[in-house]
């Protein structure tokens, strides 16, 4: 024999209304993942391709020129932004800073020249220009979920390193 519809409702326990609306929450959280914003973002073109510059300076190195052939020649490095992992981004261009230092000469003019202690320290000073695809807000560029701006710490990791820089600029590429 069928039960009516109002002594099922009476049966119905507050704990079990809460349960369900837990898995319905826990659904929609699997559901609506940034990974699948993301791929809404991109089918609706909301993700834009941008190139970010990242400065490293003074991270020790048993052999700088060494370590960036050896970057260059893998092309894609992993991004790390605020100890959150954005994924694999492609590498555009590196290139080696040349430190300089400022020198006041007695007739008072201010020049620089370049750093006499660069030879005796091995340290890597570079500029890593990046290319990856991110959102465009109104807070900036957003690249796996973190607002990426001029000055935001980042870290970049590679087979073989690990260097910690700074965003020192952030470029949307227009098709």
């Amino acid at each position: 024999m069928a039960e009516k519809p109002s002594n099922f409702l009476k049966r119905l326990n507050p704990i079990d209304l809460g349960a369900a609306a837990a898995v319905l929450l826990a659904a929609v959280g699997v559901i609506w993942s940034p990974k699948l914003a993301g791929s809404v973002a991109r089918a609706t073109g909301g993700m834009k391709s941008v190139l970010v510059t990242v400065d490293v300076k003074g991270i020790p190195s048993e052999n700088p020129n060494a370590l960036l052939s050896k970057i260059r020649a893998d092309a894609k490095t992993s991004l790390v932004i605020r100890n959150q992992p954005h994924g694999s981004v492609d590498i555009k261009q590196v290139t080696a800073i040349n430190r300089r230092v400022v020198v006041v000469l007695p007739s008072g003019v201010v020049t620089t020249a370049p750093d006499p202690n660069a030879s005796g320290f091995s340290t890597l000073d570079a500029r890593f220009v990046l290319r990856g695809d991110g959102q465009v807000s109104k807070a900036g560029v957003v690249l796996g979920n973190q607002a990426l701006k001029i000055g935001s710490p980042v870290e970049l990791d590679g087979a073989t390193y690990r260097i910690n820089g700074v965003v020192s600029n952030v470029q949307i590429i227009n098709p």
